[in-house]
């Protein structure tokens, strides 16, 4: 070896082996210092970053647990509120069906019973009708008969009792 100092030059090639030890431990302390302070740091810092992630991750699976499993309790929440409101509507349409058949049973009840009032209504009056017309039609007999027999049809019994036969064929005839 060719020593600078000696006057000899140095060949490029070759390195300086003075350079290669004080190279080799400047390489051996920034290697200590870094597997020592920075590589532990850097070795939380990345485990560290993985939990978070797979924590993150882990949360997300349990919020989509989560949201799956309510996302079931509405759907089965739904499906029985639509059947309760099918329910409601079939018990409504049923009591829809009774009232209208009570309110129909009653306007019917109501509607014989006024029929029937007016039928009786009506037949007091026909009673009332002929009892008047016989009276009158009596009357007008008892005239007729007292001007044309010319002898005074006063007396009372004998005078219903004319009136009454009279009556009695003026119907058998009308029945003819």
């Amino acid at each position: 070896m060719y020593l600078a100092a000696e006057g000899v030059e140095h060949h490029p090639l070759v390195p300086i082996w003075q350079e290669l030890v004080i190279g080799s431990i400047a390489f051996a302390l920034l290697c200590f210092v870094l597997l020592k302070f920075v590589m532990p740091r850097m070795e939380a810092m990345y485990q560290a970053r993985v939990d978070a992630i797979e924590g993150g991750l882990k949360r997300a699976e349990a919020a989509q647990a989560e949201a799956n499993q309510l996302l079931e309790q509405y759907r089965a929440q739904l499906a029985e509120v639509r059947t309760e409101a099918a329910r409601i509507r079939d018990d409504a349409r049923a009591d829809a069906e009774s009232i209208r058949t009570e309110i129909l049973a009653k306007a019917r009840e109501e509607s014989d019973r006024i029929i029937a009032a007016g039928r009786e209504s009506l037949a007091v009056e026909r009673q009332t009708i002929v009892r008047e017309l016989r009276a009158e039609v009596g009357g007008l007999a008892v005239d007729l008969a007292s001007r044309i027999v010319g002898e005074s049809l006063a007396d009372e019994a004998r005078r219903k009792g004319t009136v009454e036969r009279f009556l009695t064929d003026l119907e058998s005839a009308g029945a003819r």
